[in-house]
């Protein structure tokens, strides 16, 4: 008896181990800080190589707890930070972060999201970028959304590389889940009011609305600002776009953000 009830304890942990989550949530508020805390944490791992850094580990800032990179004495050296096992990705979801310069960092640096088989030395060898390369040189904090695209990769992995001996780079507020939030506040009020079509000449956007429309934002689907303005006659140029999917934001005067998305071909 006592060996079958091992027997099972041993496979519930197994599958516990091997849970997969549909999304995630991540403030870092619950875990552990400093360089010597034990990880996983939270089913978040790290890959760091072995010598005189980089770290990665959990801090406490000014106001609330991040993800902190310190490149220490080895610059322009990879450290990744990767979320737990995620259901196979199929390109329905979004990944939104926060992303700064640590205040007091000796240098900047970058970040880079992609794709890893597994949150080891051997996955995040054959890392795949889904995102831009971000510079962080400023420690005001940047958020973005990306699109995450459908993967065989289980496993969503943050990048750090410092330019120089002691950089510190921070993430916070990690969300991964559908739809894309495309860096608008959580706390403005959206609806889908605002009417628009591509021109027959795929160079603008003329929109029909019943509220005269304050500013555009549109963005790539890898969640990057490409355009900004104006109406010019119910019309916005999109002539300099190349072609792709990309998401649209229309705040009018009084307020009313809406969210849409085209394509241009």
């Amino acid at each position: 008896m006592k060996s079958k009830l091992l027997l099972g304890g041993l496979m519930l942990v197994a599958i516990t181990a091997n849970a997969q989550v549909a999304t995630i949530s991540e403030n870092f508020e619950s875990f552990t800080t400093g360089t010597s805390a034990a990880w996983p944490q939270n089913g978040w791992s790290k890959v760091v190589p072995p010598g005189p850094g980089p770290f990665i580990y959990a801090e406490n800032g000014t106001a609330d707890k991040h993800a902190q990179f310190y490149s220490l004495m080895a610059a322009n050296t990879a450290a990744y930070l990767i979320t737990p096992q995620i259901a196979a990705p199929d390109g329905t979801k979004s990944l939104k972060f926060t992303y700064a310069m640590t205040a007091g960092s000796a240098g900047t640096g970058t970040l880079e999201v992609g794709l890893v088989s597994a949150a080891t030395t051997a996955g995040t060898s054959a890392f795949t970028s889904i995102s831009p390369v971000y510079t962080l040189n400023s420690a005001t904090e940047q958020t973005v959304t990306i699109s995450v695209p459908a993967s065989s990769n289980q496993y969503i992995a943050f990048k750090f590389i410092g330019a120089v001996q002691h950089t510190a780079l921070l993430l916070d507020d990690v969300i991964y889940n559908t739809p894309a939030t495309l860096a608008v506040s959580d706390n403005t009020k959206l609806k889908n009011q605002v009417k628009f079509a591509v021109n027959s000449q795929n160079t603008a956007l003329q929109f029909v609305t019943k509220e005269d429309l304050k500013k555009i934002q549109i963005y790539s689907a890898a969640g990057q600002k490409v355009a900004e303005g104006k109406l010019d006659n119910n019309s916005f140029g999109i002539n300099t776009l190349q072609s792709g999917v990309y998401f649209i934001i229309a705040e009018t005067a009084g307020g009313t953000v809406s969210k849409s998305k085209f394509i241009k071909k």
